[in-house]
């Protein structure tokens, strides 16, 4: 019985490789040609021979042992949607001669790859790490299947086909990636580096923090004339930053938002930015908040500054699905009426496209800013710049230009609008979208606005 099951574990491990049936076509040819030329014929015998040997020698030496390759997935538990995520497959050889492998992993359906293979080879005993990377570009839960493994002598006539179960659930969230690039240039003070200004300070709206001694350098404007007065020397009044002022990121996640740009929709790019900068708010030691919303209210995350907030934050941006409803901004502002009573900024992510989509909620958005400092920040549509920039040569195409530079028009509109009520803007490329808020903050910041 254990023989029987032996026999057909390898007859299900078989694969042909491709020098089989080109061999097998030279033998096949060379027999119909013996028949007409009798030393052919004995060629045609001999290398039938050789066929039949080499493939049972084949088979012997693939399938003496029942673990002959060892690999392994090695991957991050989760991924970062829009990044670049690295994954990695670690073989070992445990056959005693050099082997041709061809490894096929089962990559999940979202990312539509169907022809991902890795060929290499290995030494006798030799283990050996190869990489691919995968970009998601949507949030949830991404189903990895089995390693399929096919071993290749130098023989060459027989591929041995294993399978290795290696499925799982990995899930997608937001660009953890994008979150710790500016966290460690933030620490480091490379910020400048990601395209983020060096902005003066134009302000001295800071809290006293300590009476010191005066060192060559400090603002003159901060001597302390009654302390120095006593100790008979210098002293300076040294001041920081203001902490704990509220930032919260409202996030529009109306039908609107779900347009695509380079494979993300503008809801990701708008969850991907208000990460990074709830994150920069923390380390700046302001408290960082949530909001997200359509119709109706979807979350409320108050804004805090304690060590797990940023745990709350991922976890709810984690989940954050449009159910493309038209977005209720009057519902957004009796909610943070209702529930936000500190003077706080609100960096909202939105969209508009046309002039009258704003108007239609713009006294909502006047509301909003008369009680906190609202951002509203919105997208520029990449597409339809292209399009201006093309030339054109039909009718058909003068048009669509026309109504590209129509689209950009009410851009410009809706800045125009927005700053004649006293409402700061950002209009900005998806791509650009997280480096342009955090200088928007930092620039706030410097001016003492928050």
């Amino acid at each position: 019985m254990n023989i029987i099951n032996k026999i057909r574990n390898i007859l299900k491990g078989i694969y042909i490789a491709d020098r089989f049936y080109y061999l097998g076509t030279v033998v096949v040819f060379t027999f119909i040609l013996g028949h007409f030329i009798p030393v052919v014929y004995i060629v045609a015998k001999s290398a039938l021979l050789f066929f039949i040997i080499s493939n049972l020698l084949n088979i012997i030496l693939l399938f003496e042992k029942d673990q002959p390759i060892q690999p392994e997935r090695i991957m991050a538990k989760r991924l970062s949607n829009g990044d670049r995520n690295k994954i990695s497959i670690s073989i070992k050889n445990n056959y005693k001669f050099e082997v041709e492998v061809k490894i096929i992993d089962e990559i999940p359906f979202q990312f539509q790859i169907r022809n991902f293979e890795i060929k290499t080879k290995l030494k006798p005993g030799e283990e050996k790490e190869e990489h691919y990377y995968l970009r998601p570009t949507e949030r949830g839960e991404y189903d990895f299947g089995k390693i399929n493994i096919y071993v290749l002598h130098a023989i060459g006539l027989i591929n041995r086909r294993i399978k290795f179960d290696f499925s799982g659930i990995t899930p997608v969230y937001p660009s953890y990636i994008q979150l710790r690039k500016f966290e460690l240039l933030a620490i480091s003070n490379r910020l400048t580096e990601a395209g983020i200004k060096k902005i003066r300070r134009v302000s001295h709206t800071l809290e006293f923090d300590q009476i010191r001694d005066y060192v060559k350098g400090d603002d003159f404007r901060t001597i302390n004339w009654r302390a120095t007065a006593r100790r008979t020397h210098l002293m300076v009044n040294q001041y920081q930053d203001e902490k704990s002022q509220q930032v919260f990121s409202l996030i529009d996640m109306g039908r609107t938002m779900e347009m695509p740009f380079n494979g993300l929709s503008l809801l990701d790019y708008a969850i991907n930015a208000s990460l990074v900068i709830s994150n920069i708010a923390m380390y700046k030691q302001d408290k960082a908040g949530l909001i997200t919303f359509s119709k109706k209210i979807h979350t409320i995350l108050p804004a805090d500054r304690n060590k797990i907030q940023m745990h709350r934050i991922m976890e709810n941006l984690y989940r954050q699905k449009t159910n493309f409803d038209e977005s209720d901004f009057e519902n957004l502002y009796t909610t943070i009426k209702r529930k936000v009573k500190q003077r706080s900024l609100l960096l909202l992510f939105t969209n508009f496209e046309w002039e009258v989509s704003l108007m239609r909620q713009i006294r909502f958005l006047r509301q909003l800013n008369n009680n906190h400092l609202l951002i509203v920040i919105f997208f520029k549509n990449t597409e339809v710049k292209k399009l201006v920039r093309e030339k054109s040569y039909s009718i058909n195409e003068i048009y669509v230009k026309a109504i590209a530079e129509k689209l950009m028009y009410e851009k410009r509109l809706i800045v125009k609008e927005l700053k004649r009520y006293g409402i700061q803007s950002i209009l900005t490329e998806p791509e650009n979208l997280t480096v342009n808020t955090i200088n928007k903050y930092l620039e706030l910041k410097a001016m003492g606005k928050i």
